[in-house]
């Protein structure tokens, strides 16, 4: 009987185009060292002309695979956390199963911006956990080619990277997710948008090309509503799985903002010895950063049999989460 789910491999990739802050400033007539002022980010990594988001997706969940040394055909689902699909219609994720070998998987992408890999996650675990077979989950953002240009909030963040993880069965119930916690709020539903493009506003000759990029319309408000949302949620998911903030072994948030995850640390007691941070090196990649920031740690410092770690992220939508999984 399968009584949980394990983390049996890691992978995650960025494209070859490495950008630092240098160019941004000056493009925006900002002054040297702004950016990493406010944001703690130095570089990112921006998509060149032929990269697609299937093929970020593939690389990662390929190197995945690999590393959990299982049968492709035994993989029953895989999941794919992305807002820049490589088509508004179809959905990327089947692509990227065929491209991977997974004969026997169902393939769907999931929209859940910033918090996609913890939504994916969790209905991963729960699948695993039901059936009884491998699921893989990956999350890739390509948001360089969303980027307002002359929209200082977004040009300074965003970035492209992918990530990805295998949950196989387990019969050892402190594996997998041990306490989970999801959220929304839709009364901030414009904070955060691209506004055409979807059914509502749809492509027209009259719609202005800067309408499909990304638009943060209140900085500030985001800020406060997502480290208020991902606070809560990560007590929420210690409390689910009987552990205090003391037993994280690693905290891996959504690589939003530096500021935000000091905040998030400090609301919920958590050293900051214990929090994995990429976002220096790799900017905000969306619902990427958690996975690349796992495997990038994990290649630092393997993870090791009973390590507690903690996942939290919050985004547009406002939508949230938080997901304690036991190694």
């Amino acid at each position: 009987m399968t009584r949980a789910s394990r983390i049996a491999g890691l992978g995650h990739h960025v494209p070859g185009r490495k950008v630092l802050n240098a160019e941004i400033e000056a493009s925006l007539g900002l002054e040297a060292g702004w950016i990493e002022s406010r944001t703690g980010i130095r570089s990112r990594h921006w998509a060149l002309t032929g990269d697609t988001l299937s093929g970020l997706a593939e690389k990662a969940g390929d190197l995945a695979l690999a590393a959990a040394g299982i049968d492709r055909d035994a993989v029953g689902l895989m999941l794919l956390a992305t807002s820049t699909p490589d088509h508004l219609l179809p959905p990327s994720a089947p692509l990227v199963a065929h491209r991977l070998g997974l004969r026997r998987a169902g393939a769907v992408d999931v929209a859940g911006a910033c918090s996609g890999f913890i939504y994916a996650m969790t209905f991963a675990d729960a699948y695993v956990r039901a059936y009884g077979r491998p699921a893989l989950v990956v999350a890739a953002n390509i948001l360089s080619r969303r980027i307002n240009p002359n929209e200082r909030a977004s040009a300074v963040l965003f970035a492209d990277a992918a990530g990805a993880v295998v949950l196989v069965p387990s019969s050892n119930p402190g594996q997998g997710v041990l306490g989970a916690s999801l959220a929304s709020d839709g009364s901030a539903y414009g904070l955060i948008q691209i506004p055409a493009g979807g059914s509502s506003k749809p492509f027209a000759e009259d719609v202005d090309i800067l309408e499909t990029r990304m638009t943060i319309s209140d900085g500030r408000a985001v800020f406060a509503k997502a480290v208020e949302m991902m606070a809560c949620c990560s007590a929420e998911a210690l409390s689910a799985a009987a552990l205090k903030a003391h037993a994280v072994d690693r905290f891996v948030p959504h690589q939003a903002n530096a500021r935000m995850l000091s905040a998030v640390a400090a609301r919920l007691g958590i050293e900051d010895s214990s929090t994995v941070t990429t976002i220096a090196e790799y900017g905000n990649s969306s619902a990427a950063t958690i996975p690349l920031s796992l495997a990038l740690s994990h290649q630092a410092r393997p993870l090791q049999p009973g390590e507690k770690l903690l996942l939290a992220a919050a985004g547009a939508g406002l939508a949230g989460g938080a997901v304690v999984i036991g190694i």
